[in-house]
């Protein structure tokens, strides 16, 4: 039988509990995990249900307090007057939703037909944020798959949900391609991929230098695609020629 001492200190730790911040409670899990929550990190695993809408409160409070730093009148300018929890439910929901949400479900299909042939998708419109500034990175995204017998069919709308999923993070795009190549080769499986992007970013263009045509091309090429310089070549020369 519990103690009257024993029953109020749980009821104290109880109450401790729920005066803690959301965002503290996942960060512990993810700690106590020994996983790290990067920028560019999915930390899907350690949001438990019903989580998601009370870190959006929590958001939403504190870019509240930004924007009275910044010196706007939110009480008074009714253009502004939402817009902490505007801007709350966009890096939640929308522009850093691949941190918050699990993988997309992929039906995969054996490749029955032992297809061995180039298949290239594309472009695929990325939409991401520069993790130094948090500015847009707009662009688009080719991907070049060689596959074996062994390899997964996924349809071609899954690229572009994969993609998605990735790029809907605080990222650079050097790492973004990597790790979206990281996962493709993990789905499929396939004896070659390579994947190229080419994006303009507004943390260049909006803001700094104020470049306004300048663009970053990278590419990342696995397997057969490193290999064979004819076969890269084939790849990228199919890819559209601008201007």
């Amino acid at each position: 039988m519990l103690k009257k001492a024993d029953t109020a200190q749980g009821a104290d730790r109880s109450d401790d509990d729920e005066g803690t911040p959301v965002s503290i409670k996942i960060r512990e899990r993810i700690t106590a995990a020994r996983k790290r929550f990067n920028a560019n990190d999915n930390i899907a695993d350690f949001i438990e249900p019903g989580e998601m809408a009370s870190l959006l409160d929590e958001v939403e409070i504190k870019m509240k307090g930004v924007l009275d730093s910044l010196v706007i009148d939110v009480e008074h300018d009714h253009n502004t007057d939402n817009t902490a929890r505007r801007v709350a439910k966009m890096y939640l929901n929308e522009v850093f939703g691949g941190r918050y949400v699990p993988p997309p479900k992929l039906t995969e299909f054996p490749n029955a037909e032992h297809l061995n042939e180039l298949m290239i998708v594309g472009p695929i419109t990325v939409r991401s944020a520069c993790s130094h500034h948090f500015c847009p990175i707009i662009g688009k995204l080719w991907i070049g798959i060689m596959p074996n017998e062994h390899t997964n069919v996924i349809g071609l709308s899954k690229y572009a949900r994969l993609a998605e999923w990735v790029m809907a993070r605080p990222q650079i795009q050097e790492e973004a391609v990597v790790q979206l190549a990281n996962l493709i080769q993990e789905k499929t499986q396939p004896d070659g991929l390579a994947l190229v992007m080419e994006a303009e970013h507004f943390c260049m263009a909006w803001r700094g230098v104020k470049e306004m045509d300048s663009k970053m091309i990278n590419s990342v090429m696995r397997g057969v695609f490193l290999k064979d310089p004819n076969l890269r070549r084939e790849f990228l020369s199919l890819l559209p020629r601008k201007g």
